[in-house]
Protein backbone atom coordinates (compact mmCIF):
# COMPACT_ATOMS: atom_id res chain seq x y z
CA UNK A 1 0.00 0.00 0.00
CA UNK A 2 1.32 3.47 -0.92
CA UNK A 3 0.54 6.36 1.38
CA UNK A 4 1.72 9.79 2.43
CA UNK A 5 4.31 9.60 5.21
CA UNK A 6 6.33 12.11 7.21
CA UNK A 7 9.92 13.12 6.69
CA UNK A 8 10.77 11.37 9.97
CA UNK A 9 9.42 8.14 8.47
CA UNK A 10 11.81 8.30 5.49
CA UNK A 11 15.01 9.07 7.39
CA UNK A 12 15.94 5.55 8.56
CA UNK A 13 15.67 4.13 5.03
CA UNK A 14 17.50 7.11 3.51
CA UNK A 15 20.34 6.47 5.92
CA UNK A 16 20.39 2.68 5.50
CA UNK A 17 20.10 2.58 1.69
CA UNK A 18 21.47 5.89 0.41
CA UNK A 19 24.12 6.65 3.02
CA UNK A 20 25.10 3.08 4.01
CA UNK A 21 24.16 3.78 7.64
CA UNK A 22 27.03 6.22 8.04
CA UNK A 23 25.06 9.33 9.05
CA UNK A 24 22.76 10.36 11.85
CA UNK A 25 19.10 10.58 10.92
CA UNK A 26 19.22 14.38 11.10
CA UNK A 27 22.11 14.39 8.61
CA UNK A 28 19.81 12.57 6.18
CA UNK A 29 17.34 15.47 6.06
CA UNK A 30 17.18 17.53 2.88
CA UNK A 31 16.91 21.32 3.29
CA UNK A 32 13.54 21.42 1.51
CA UNK A 33 11.92 18.38 3.16
CA UNK A 34 9.55 20.58 5.13
CA UNK A 35 8.92 23.31 2.57
CA UNK A 36 5.33 24.06 1.61
CA UNK A 37 4.16 21.63 -1.04
CA UNK A 38 6.80 18.97 -0.32
CA UNK A 39 5.56 15.46 0.41
CA UNK A 40 6.83 11.95 0.96
CA UNK A 41 5.41 8.63 -0.20
CA UNK A 42 5.98 5.27 1.39
CA UNK A 43 5.21 1.81 0.01
CA UNK A 44 4.27 -0.61 2.77
CA UNK A 45 4.47 -4.38 2.51
CA UNK A 46 2.77 -6.20 5.40
CA UNK A 47 2.92 -3.05 7.56
CA UNK A 48 6.67 -2.70 6.89
CA UNK A 49 7.95 0.44 5.15
CA UNK A 50 9.74 -0.98 2.11
CA UNK A 51 10.20 1.88 -0.38
CA UNK A 52 10.29 5.66 -0.04
CA UNK A 53 10.48 8.77 -2.18
CA UNK A 54 10.33 12.48 -1.47
CA UNK A 55 8.98 15.17 -3.78
CA UNK A 56 9.85 18.85 -3.51
CA UNK A 57 8.38 21.69 -5.59
CA UNK A 58 11.38 22.74 -7.66
CA UNK A 59 11.95 23.66 -11.29
CA UNK A 60 15.00 22.58 -13.26
CA UNK A 61 17.14 24.82 -15.47
CA UNK A 62 15.31 26.29 -18.43
CA UNK A 63 12.39 23.86 -18.22
CA UNK A 64 9.05 25.66 -17.98
CA UNK A 65 5.98 24.88 -15.93
CA UNK A 66 5.13 23.51 -12.51
CA UNK A 67 7.72 20.95 -11.43
CA UNK A 68 8.75 18.64 -8.62
CA UNK A 69 12.13 17.18 -7.83
CA UNK A 70 12.16 13.52 -6.83
CA UNK A 71 14.73 12.94 -4.10
CA UNK A 72 15.79 10.24 -1.70
CA UNK A 73 14.15 7.33 -3.47
CA UNK A 74 15.16 4.06 -1.85
CA UNK A 75 13.96 0.49 -1.40
CA UNK A 76 15.11 -1.69 1.46
CA UNK A 77 17.26 -4.64 0.46
CA UNK A 78 14.57 -7.18 1.41
CA UNK A 79 12.15 -5.73 -1.18
CA UNK A 80 14.46 -4.78 -4.07
CA UNK A 81 13.68 -6.19 -7.47
CA UNK A 82 9.98 -6.67 -6.74
CA UNK A 83 8.69 -3.64 -8.70
CA UNK A 84 7.86 -1.49 -5.68
CA UNK A 85 9.90 1.48 -6.90
CA UNK A 86 8.22 1.30 -10.30
CA UNK A 87 4.78 1.26 -8.71
CA UNK A 88 5.67 4.12 -6.34
CA UNK A 89 6.97 6.36 -9.15
CA UNK A 90 3.95 5.63 -11.33
CA UNK A 91 1.65 6.41 -8.39
CA UNK A 92 3.49 9.72 -7.88
CA UNK A 93 3.24 10.58 -11.58
CA UNK A 94 -0.52 9.99 -11.50
CA UNK A 95 -0.89 12.02 -8.30
CA UNK A 96 1.21 14.94 -9.60
CA UNK A 97 -0.59 14.94 -12.96
CA UNK A 98 -3.77 15.47 -10.94
CA UNK A 99 -2.05 18.42 -9.24
CA UNK A 100 -1.39 19.96 -12.68
CA UNK A 101 2.37 19.43 -12.43
CA UNK A 102 4.16 19.54 -15.79
CA UNK A 103 7.26 17.48 -15.05
CA UNK A 104 9.31 15.62 -12.46
CA UNK A 105 13.09 15.62 -12.44
CA UNK A 106 15.79 14.01 -10.33
CA UNK A 107 19.52 13.64 -9.86
CA UNK A 108 19.71 9.93 -10.59
CA UNK A 109 22.60 7.84 -9.40
CA UNK A 110 24.36 6.14 -12.28
CA UNK A 111 23.48 2.75 -10.82
CA UNK A 112 19.76 3.73 -10.86
CA UNK A 113 19.90 5.07 -14.43
CA UNK A 114 18.19 2.02 -15.98
CA UNK A 115 15.43 2.10 -13.36
CA UNK A 116 14.53 5.70 -14.23
CA UNK A 117 14.64 4.97 -17.96
CA UNK A 118 12.21 2.13 -17.31
CA UNK A 119 9.66 4.43 -15.68
CA UNK A 120 9.79 6.97 -18.51
CA UNK A 121 12.52 9.41 -17.49
CA UNK A 122 15.07 10.67 -19.99
CA UNK A 123 18.59 12.02 -19.44
CA UNK A 124 18.90 15.81 -19.70
CA UNK A 125 22.48 16.35 -18.48
CA UNK A 126 25.97 14.97 -18.90
CA UNK A 127 27.20 12.69 -16.14
CA UNK A 128 28.34 14.59 -13.03
CA UNK A 129 29.85 13.66 -9.71
CA UNK A 130 28.15 14.22 -6.34
CA UNK A 131 31.04 14.34 -3.87
CA UNK A 132 31.04 11.37 -1.53
CA UNK A 133 28.13 9.70 -3.35
CA UNK A 134 29.23 9.11 -6.93
CA UNK A 135 28.22 9.66 -10.56
CA UNK A 136 24.76 11.01 -11.41
CA UNK A 137 22.63 12.26 -14.29
CA UNK A 138 19.79 14.74 -14.24
CA UNK A 139 16.74 12.88 -15.52
CA UNK A 140 13.30 14.20 -16.37
CA UNK A 141 9.82 12.97 -17.21
CA UNK A 142 7.10 15.17 -18.72
CA UNK A 143 3.76 14.30 -17.15
CA UNK A 144 1.51 16.80 -18.96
Amino acid sequence: MIKFITVDDVLPIRNEVLREGKLTLDECRFPNDDQEGAFHFGFYMDDELACIASFHPQTYGEFKGKAYQLRGMATTEKYRGKGLGNRLVNFAITYLRGQKVNYIWCNARKKAFQFYLGVGFEVVSPEFEVPGIGPHYVMYVKIQ
